[in-house]
């Protein structure tokens, strides 16, 4: 754990941390004031607002699918810190076109906005892990990517909680219609700042051509990557891990203000409790393995993480329908059983972590340098689909009457799939 802190203080980590941590942020302080704007001003039905949740989530995935398999070929084939600068820089337009959505509350920018920002973070993703290899040695790679999903979730806690009290504080006319626009676009500004601070990563092979046909070039890039069946094994664990995330984050705002009767911000907290564990069991995990790749503890990750979001169903079932004026934060909490409710939402957030760190850790250190990023694109191409197809589903369930409570349900047994699969790669790996 010390040993892996110290990367914080290396310049052949700390700007790729920050740069990652700043995207991070700001993804979620966007998609946060934006989701709290619909769900709190736009929509007054659950199911609407349930189904604008999963569309908001699938649009920001969707550029997974299809310009993954470019990515991971540009950033195993160019300079890594050359294409950060690019993509850093396109984030500021993007975020540009975000404010104007934000301020004029416009659905159709912001859209775009979110698209486009699946499409900034579809570059990026491959980058950050493919770059860890390249800049660390073999016996630091779990601890960095530890560091590195860490710092990613901490960064959303931040992302959701200043985007949704922004966003609330500008519903209530407490702030200025502008300031959650003023927040994206210097976040983007300051991560373009640290990205510059990254230091060159060469590619492994010089010279190699990109494919720039996304079909053809992604189902070749899966193919090659999932006939081996370790890699198999991990990247389809993973995709269940966040298609059981997908379906979890789209229910927040919506289970908060139907379930529980909270307001703004109740529904941050839960975001943010739900961060902080994941942050917390990305790095216990290297603690408990010791810095070694294995994916020893992710069977029982999953099932704990199973069990923990069968309680949340359980005690959503049971749950008094609300009256009268939205909860806030302390009159919730008074409540009986609400923390239940947080603390099993922390421990779905730990196991998850806990669970998905060593499978992505293992991803980067089985193949190749040279074929590290392919290898992370093959992923997120795979999770993409499995994340969009859980959205499409949900917006299904909610659509022939399917209650929040049900999908609860659905993610449990979910996750004894996602065990069955984890188990299979820790008997045939470690």
């Amino acid at each position: 754990m010390h040993s892996s802190l110290r990367l914080l203080l290396r310049r052949r980590f700390w700007p790729l941390f920050i740069t990652q941590m700043l995207g991070a942020f700001n993804d979620n302080l966007f998609k946060s004031a934006m989701i709290i704007l619909a769900v709190y001003s736009f929509y007054q039905d659950p199911a609407a607002e349930m189904t604008f949740s999963a569309l908001a989530g699938a649009i920001f995935i969707i550029p997974y699918l299809v310009f993954s398999a470019t990515a991971g070929q540009m950033a195993d084939f160019r300079d890594k810190a050359m294409l950060i600068r690019v993509i850093k820089s396109a984030e500021i337009m993007i975020m540009a076109v975000g404010a104007a959505g934000l301020m004029l509350h416009n659905i159709v920018l912001l859209m775009i906005a979110l698209f486009a920002m699946g499409v900034h973070s579809t570059f990026f993703g491959p980058i950050k892990y493919a770059i860890l290899p390249q800049h660390l040695d073999s016996d630091e790679v779990l601890g960095g990517t530890g560091l590195v999903e860490a710092g990613t979730y901490i960064a959303i806690l931040a992302g959701n909680i200043a985007g949704g009290l922004m966003q609330g504080a500008v519903n209530n006319g407490e702030l200025p219609h502008w300031a959650v626009a003023a927040a994206v676009l210097l976040v983007a500004l300051i991560g373009r700042w640290a990205g510059g601070m990254v230091p060159a990563a060469p590619p492994e092979v010089a010279g190699q051509d990109i494919d720039h046909h996304p079909i053809r070039q992604s189902i070749r890039l899966v193919g090659a990557t999932m006939h081996i069946p370790r890699l198999f094994l991990a990247i389809w664990s993973i995709s269940f891990f966040w298609a059981m995330g997908a379906i979890l984050a789209a229910q927040f705002p919506p289970l908060v203000k139907n379930e529980f009767h909270g307001d703004e911000n109740v529904a941050t907290l839960f975001l943010s409790i739900f961060s902080i564990g994941v942050a917390i069991g990305s790095v216990a995990i290297n603690r408990l393995l010791q810095g070694r790749v294995s994916a020893k503890f992710s069977p029982i990750s999953a099932l704990v993480m199973g069990l923990f979001v069968f309680d949340l169903y359980w005690t959503v079932q049971h749950w008094p329908e609300g009256e009268g004026a939205l909860l806030s934060i302390g009159q919730f909490i008074r409540l009986g059983h609400a923390e239940r409710v947080l603390f099993d939402l922390f421990g779905v957030a730990v196991a998850g972590g806990m669970f998905v760190v060593p499978l992505y850790a293992f991803l980067m250190t089985t193949v190749p340098k040279a074929e590290t990023a392919r290898t992370v694109a093959a992923n997120n191409i795979v999770n993409s689909a499995a994340m969009v197809g859980a959205s499409v589903m949900l917006a299904i369930l909610m659509k022939v009457g399917v209650s929040i409570a049900g999908t609860l349900l659905v993610v449990s047994v979910a996750s004894l799939v996602a065990a069955w699969l984890a188990q299979k790669l820790h008997r045939a790996c470690d």
